[in-house]
């Protein structure tokens, strides 16, 4: 779809009143000076038929923005004017004529574009409301609600890619949310970089910042997003070490699986994105009322990185998720047969096949092999699971702990939120002791938290805090004295301790955390998933 010349209309709030903008409060004080010459006043009615009540701000492409009245429907609009109009108004307004052509109610509506020569003017759809970029910036939302703004946004661009055009201008600051709750798409443009994938990926990053507080630039970069441009203010996503964008479930507790698998994937430049009324066909299967949050068993949309022609968009699970899963089933067939043929060869042995004859012992060479030793995930219950907390005259942060070992990494135990990484200096550290029960040997500890940036080590003791009278401290202090593998520092949000030692078994096991990772800027708070452990 052509653009207009300017950025997007958005949404301030001023004195307790919603209004609209071009780019928020930012962009008036980068703006370009604007012409004065034939400027409208108070009172003015454009065309005969187009009153100016108020004047709202300047964009940051210099147009002012007018709230107006239309006298004759008697209804509000708003009234984007640029001085001079004549020929370098011709893209503004070949922008609103292409617009106008798009009739949908996820999208904002075009109603007049006028050229006077020394001024030109458009005249849009007035809507009481916030940006999403000003709604997220009270928090994250929660994923019932993300979805439902990404299903109105993707049906939008369903009707607009539907005519062949693009909308080249997707992300928070033009996705708009009425104080009715409706949702629209405002000021499309486009150039010649502009492509129908470009608006689907742009998708997948507002679902990203809906649902985390953050734009993933590297992926789905904005238009224009430089310096003196209320898009920039945009925080960047959380990457780790090699620059790989967090997942939102990373981020923060509580996101649906399915719903952090869909963001991903649109962002994943090597999977080829749906269509865009394919994409708005899936989101509004998974848009669920807050109260009702349930989904059908078959799963989410998933995209594959196939390249074959007649690929149908809606392959049940992504290209590398099949190639995984296929992988994983041949390596189980494979343990299976070789088990299988360790018991046919041990049965098969015929005692006057020995070179001894029937009496003859049997030697080491005659023996059948082992067979391979099993690693399975020990399930824990929540009284297996305690927090240590030495330096803590609260028990606040102790509630909830058995949620890491439920199985449901949507239910999340957390800390309090503190200033600064060291438990806002109050505090040495915390920790999680696991019990197993009896001595098991451990081949792995995984703790998925909600955040990358942690710090944390193992160890592992043999003081049952449960009939023993040492306190916290003591007990933290002789468990440090047997550490089970290196302190991870600042690590992602998976954290992997394997360094246990071969034909030593272990019973109790002490996760403890010094630092805290930063979930938003200057506020720090561990929240841990889940914790499983793999015995042999």
């Amino acid at each position: 779809m052509p653009s207009s010349a300017g950025p997007s209309i958005d949404t301030i709030t001023e004195g307790g009143r919603v209004t609209q903008v071009g780019e928020g409060q930012e962009a008036e004080e980068s703006a370009p000076t604007v012409m004065t010459f034939g400027a409208p006043t108070v009172g003015e009615i454009l065309a005969e038929r187009y009153e100016l009540v108020e004047h709202i701000n300047n964009d940051s492409a210099g147009r002012q923005v007018w709230r107006g009245v239309d006298v004759i429907l008697r209804r509000p609009v708003a009234v984007v004017l640029r001085h001079p109009g004549g020929d370098s108004a011709t893209e503004m307004l070949q922008a609103a004529v292409a617009a106008s052509r798009v009739i949908h109610p996820n999208l904002v509506g075009v109603y007049d574009a006028i050229d006077e020569a020394e001024r030109a003017y458009v005249v849009r759809e007035w809507v009481d409301g916030r940006s999403l970029r000003e709604l997220t910036a009270e928090g994250p939302l929660d994923p019932a609600r993300a979805t439902s703004i990404g299903h109105a946004v993707a049906s939008a661009l369903a009707a607009v890619h539907a005519t062949g055009m693009v909308h080249g201008n997707v992300h928070p600051g033009t996705v708009m949310i009425s104080d009715e709750g409706r949702v629209v798409l405002a000021d499309a443009r486009t150039d010649g970089a502009d492509t129908q994938e470009n608006d689907l990926r742009a998708v997948g990053g507002v679902l990203y910042f809906a649902l985390t507080g953050y734009w993933p630039h590297a992926e789905a970069p904005l238009h224009g997003a430089t310096a003196g441009h209320g898009r920039a203010a945009i925080p960047d996503a959380m990457r780790d070490a090699g620059g790989g964008l967090a997942a939102p479930r990373q981020v923060r507790a509580g996101i649906p699986a399915y719903l952090d698998d869909l963001t991903m994937d649109l962002l994943d430049q090597q999977i080829a994105p749906p269509s865009s009324d394919v994409l708005a066909a899936e989101l509004g299967r998974l848009e669920v009322p807050a109260d009702e949050q349930y989904l059908e068993s078959a799963g989410p949309l998933r995209f594959t990185a196939d390249t074959e022609e007649e690929r149908s968009p809606l392959s049940p699970a992504g290209g590398r998720k099949v190639i995984l899963g296929i992988a994983g089933l041949l390596a189980v067939a494979l343990v299976g047969l070789l088990v299988g043929i360790t018991t046919l060869r041990g049965g098969d042995d015929s005692p006057s096949g020995q070179a001894g004859g029937p009496d003859a012992p049997a030697t080491t060479e005659d023996a059948p092999p082992s067979p391979p030793a099993v690693v399975r995930t020990m399930p824990l219950a929540a009284d297996q699971v305690r927090v240590i907390d030495p330096d803590s005259k609260s028990r606040d942060e102790f509630d909830g702990i058995g949620k890491v070992v439920d199985g449901d990494q949507d239910e999340a135990w957390q800390t309090d939120s503190y200033y600064n990484a060291n438990f806002s200096n109050l505090k040495k550290g915390m920790g999680i002791l696991i019990d197993l029960k009896q001595p098991q040997t451990v081949k792995s500890v995984e703790a998925s938290l909600s955040n990358q940036g942690a710090t944390a080590q193992l160890f592992s003791g043999t003081i049952n805090p449960a009939s023993s009278s040492a306190g916290d401290k003591q007990l933290v202090a002789e468990y440090q004295k047997t550490p089970v593998g290196p302190k991870l520092e600042q690590h992602g949000a998976k954290m992997v301790f394997d360094a246990f030692e071969a034909g030593q078994k272990y019973q109790y096991l002490l996760l403890w955390v010094t630092e805290l990772p930063e979930i938003e800027p200057g506020r720090f708070k561990l929240i841990v998933e889940e914790i499983t452990v793999k015995v042999q």
